[in-house]
């Protein structure tokens, strides 16, 4: 847990405690002290996002290694090994993926998790379905790991490849913190070598 994810939490905090103070001067007919309340509340959740989506336009993609885990609490994905293969007028990759756990005591899932490729002009290549792919939502155990793969069909002239891996889907607590890959800031990408 970073330096902003302490300061959202206590930020929340405060909101919280912030409403009920102006619950009570509501409740006791103090209108115009509840409306004071209220209204600092409000310009400081303003200031606040408009520091979160600042940071998101001036921060850079992150680059990860390859073998790198982006973490999501202790839920971790780190790409492991590319493969590419001509096919036709195509290039498949296969992206291999390992899923783990660095929690002691839980076990836990990361669901809304999407990997996809994305080249230098901003297109976006989701995997081809297959039956057999292990759902990146799995269970793990307390610090077990388990490796995923998926394929990818992408047109031969793409350049400047990369595996994106980001979360899409459920509540975007991201969208609340500073410095997450929300907003403007692109998903974190693993460069493909000779992609």
């Amino acid at each position: 847990m970073g330096l902003f994810d302490l300061l959202f939490i206590a930020l929340f905090l405060a909101t919280v405690c912030t409403l009920v103070a102006a619950g009570w001067f509501a409740v006791r007919r103090q209108f115009d002290r509840a409306g004071k309340i209220l209204f600092r509340l409000f310009a400081g959740a303003a200031v606040y996002m408009a520091a979160v989506v600042a940071v998101s336009l001036v921060l850079p993609r992150r680059i990860l290694r390859m073998g790198e885990p982006l973490c999501f609490d202790d839920w971790c994905a780190a790409v492991t090994r590319v493969k590419s293969a001509l096919e036709g007028g195509r290039v498949t990759y296969h992206v291999d993926l390992r899923l783990s756990s660095r929690a002691r005591r839980v076990m836990q899932r990361e669901r809304n998790l999407a990997v996809y490729l994305t080249d230098d002009q901003g297109r976006r290549y989701d995997p081809v379905a297959s039956g057999s792919d292990v759902p990146f939502s799995l269970l793990l155990r307390p610090q077990e790991s388990v490796d995923v793969s998926r394929s990818f069909a992408v047109p031969a002239d793409a350049r400047g490849l990369g595996v994106a891996i980001s979360h899409e889907g459920g509540f975007p607590i991201g969208w609340f913190i500073i410095g997450y890959d929300t907003w403007f800031r692109k998903a974190p990408v693993v460069k493909v070598e000779g992609g």
